[in-house]
């Protein structure tokens, strides 16, 4: 199975220094080149697909089968069922085979309050971060029983990480504790989790399970805000300020065969030369890593 992977293309015209239409082009065109079976990304593809409606059709609608995960930006202007609309979504999770393995893409995009969990939606991200990156237990039982009744390897896609301690998915280890216990009743029945979100290029390997965090297509946010663009620049991209950009879209080519992974990444550099160095933000993450304009490639065959 070979796909095009990508995350956090963040296209929101005037609001964020996201890709643009000729980026779009070129993954399409890099599918095609490379005889992808499908492209996926995992999760902020838009601020809301209502306000970019013939962008995401143009994802929607190209030839080879293009898959959207959540993000907990896709529902900034719209609602979450507006959200699962536009973008042919099912629901906010869902699964579907190709060539011998299965795509499980997962929606950790709940806040939990009160005992009750509420969907990512109409922008209610910003005002409730104390509560989110949850996993309903109906979803984790739907994930139990999609992962025991499949006769294929499975491959999570989400947007938040399984396997970042300080910052991932907060009941990240129930999660965790399915993959493990599939893997110990048959051996190969989940091989990787991947996610964006963090816009870190990262790979652990977990009780013989991939974690592939996977770098944003686009820009890494910077809290502290930051002079080293141009004034004419800024002042049309509302949020431009608070992120260093990369100059080209990084995504990945990913081949899986047997137990044996492929990454084929790309790499970039940073527009004007801004590095995190240049402004008044910590150097590192959460989980202690550089910003790095890269998703490095990569061959490794599970155990």
């Amino acid at each position: 199975m070979k796909f095009l992977l990508f995350a956090d293309w963040h296209h929101a015209p005037g609001k964020f220094p996201g890709r643009t239409w000729d980026d779009l082009r070129l993954i399409q065109r890099r599918a095609e080149e490379e005889k992808c079976e499908f492209i996926i990304h995992a999760g902020d593809f838009c601020h809301g697909p209502t306000e970019v409606a013939e962008y995401v059709k143009a994802y929607n609608d190209f030839h080879i089968p293009s898959y959207h995960c959540l993000g907990n930006h896709d529902a900034d202007g719209c609602s979450y069922e507006e959200a699962l609309k536009l973008y042919n979504m099912p629901d906010g999770y869902y699964f579907f085979d190709c060539n011998g393995y299965r795509m499980i893409v997962l929606n950790p995009n709940y806040f939990f309050v009160d005992g009750t969990y509420y969907h990512y939606s109409n922008g209610n991200y910003f005002a409730n971060g104390a509560y989110r990156d949850h996993m309903p237990p109906e979803q984790l039982e739907w994930l139990r029983e999609t992962i025991a009744s499949s006769p294929y390897p499975c491959i999570t896609v989400s947007h938040e990480s399984f396997a970042r301690d300080a910052d991932g998915v907060r009941n990240q280890m129930e999660v965790r504790r399915i993959f493990n216990e599939a893997n110990a009743r048959k051996k190969h029945s989940v091989l990787m989790a991947i996610n964006g979100h963090h816009h870190r290029d990262n790979i652990r390997i977990l009780d013989g399970i991939c974690y592939f965090d996977v770098n944003s297509a686009a820009f890494d946010w910077v809290p502290k805000a930051h002079d080293h663009f141009p004034k004419e620049e800024t002042d049309k991209v509302y949020y431009m300020r608070n992120t260093l950009i990369y100059n080209d879209p990084l995504y990945a080519i990913v081949t899986v065969e047997g137990a044996t992974v492929t990454i084929e990444g790309t790499e970039t550099t940073m527009y004007l030369g801004v590095t995190r160095e240049m402004t008044d933000n910590p150097l590192y993450d959460d989980m202690g890593m550089p910003v790095e304009p890269i998703i490095r490639s990569a061959k490794f065959t599970l155990e």
